[in-house]
């Protein structure tokens, strides 16, 4: 059976070295430069002999995924774009590209095929869970949502992907190691060169990562997927919190804190007619107490086959989410609200689910 070749994007500066022996480390430390500013084929590595690029061609590829399918939002000035990528094995994953007012662009990327949390206002945990992504499958969706942030840019902006925010398919603390990795290439000097404070990691709340987070970092920025503080209520929503007790969760975000780690985003999906009583206000004021926070709301977005205790699931309505609101800033929270993007191509919070 032949060999597969080996894939280079999302190695860092060593790995990449080590694997492309005998060629001198300047040339490691070229490809590396090119790779980290996102071509798409060895023909691009300009500064490289022709006879070394057909070399680099005949030993390694690029990238191990491609971008099967792109969707574009159109229905707003502030557009979201989402891309079905085939993995090497066939399977399937999403990642988006979202731009603000001020043309700042945000690549939404995932950690797993599938998820295993079962959120029941969640597609993707619909979708059941297949495998975690390696590191080089993390970061070749930034990759290429930064190829697509360039055309949008007409190539003008240097860095055309102004923030990460791991928020896509999967649960980010269920995949830990791969997830550190591809953070270390997106954070090296020598490379994409990101900062952390513009990377967000969003979890349901697994504490066995949250406290290696707390301990280890990376101390990027931390989103909770906290829906309620209600802890009945929320194990029926996450079934993954029967297992993550929200004192635990609260007891690790208060050592990540106090390790380095800044503020912490609660976010609130809301359900129409579940989540949004005095009561979930109540508790998420109770939760938040102690610890740097801020609230973000985020209404429900619709997604066909949810539902809860044999109701299907619904929007909340404008009122119900501004009394909701009223009432989290009467107990003293901070709170925004996530503007709707990518609705149109089911590629907004929640909805991702293999298209095709």
């Amino acid at each position: 059976m032949d060999k597969i070749p080996a894939v280079l994007a999302g190695l860092l500066p060593a790995e990449l070295e080590k694997l492309l022996l005998p060629l001198p480390r300047m040339r490691a430390v070229q490809i590396y430069k090119w790779i980290a500013r996102g071509i798409s084929d060895f023909d691009q590595m300009t500064d490289l002999p022709s006879s070394l690029r057909e070399e680099l061609k005949s030993r390694f590829r690029l990238y191990s995924s491609t971008v099967d399918n792109c969707y574009k939002d159109t229905s707003s000035a502030s557009c979201a774009e989402k891309i079905a990528v085939s993995l090497k094995d066939g399977k399937k994953i999403e990642a988006v590209l979202l731009r603000d007012g001020k043309s700042r662009f945000t690549a939404c990327l995932s950690t797993q095929v599938g998820c295993p949390a079962g959120c029941i206002f969640c597609k993707t945990g619909s979708l059941g869970f297949s495998r975690n992504l390696t590191a080089n499958e993390i970061t070749e969706q930034f990759l290429f949502l930064r190829m697509t942030a360039l055309k949008e840019a007409n190539g003008k902006k240097e860095h055309s992907i102004d923030n990460i925010v791991i928020m896509g398919m999967g649960e980010p603390l269920l995949n830990l190691d791969e997830l550190r990795k591809a953070i270390a290439v997106f954070t090296d000097p020598a490379g994409m060169n990101f900062s952390r404070r513009r990377i967000t990691v969003s979890t349901c709340g697994i504490c066995e990562g949250l406290s290696d987070i707390a301990d280890n970092g990376p101390y990027v920025r931390l989103a909770l997927s906290l829906v309620t503080a209600d802890e009945p209520l929320r194990q029926k929503l996450m079934p993954v919190s029967a297992v993550n007790s929200l004192a635990k969760i609260k007891e690790t975000l208060a050592v990540f804190q106090r390790n380095g780690g800044g503020r912490i985003t609660l976010e609130l999906p809301l359900l129409g007619g579940i989540n949004t009583r005095e009561k979930d206000a109540v508790s998420a004021a109770q939760f938040a107490k102690g610890i740097e926070t801020v609230v973000n709301i985020i209404p429900w977005n619709p997604a066909d086959g949810l539902e809860f205790e044999g109701k299907p699931l619904r929007e909340p309505e404008k009122k119900e989410t501004e009394n909701f609101i009223k009432l989290l800033e009467s107990y003293g929270l901070k709170v925004t609200m996530r503007r709707r993007k990518g609705r149109e191509v089911m590629g907004a919070c929640g909805q991702l689910g293999v298209i095709g």
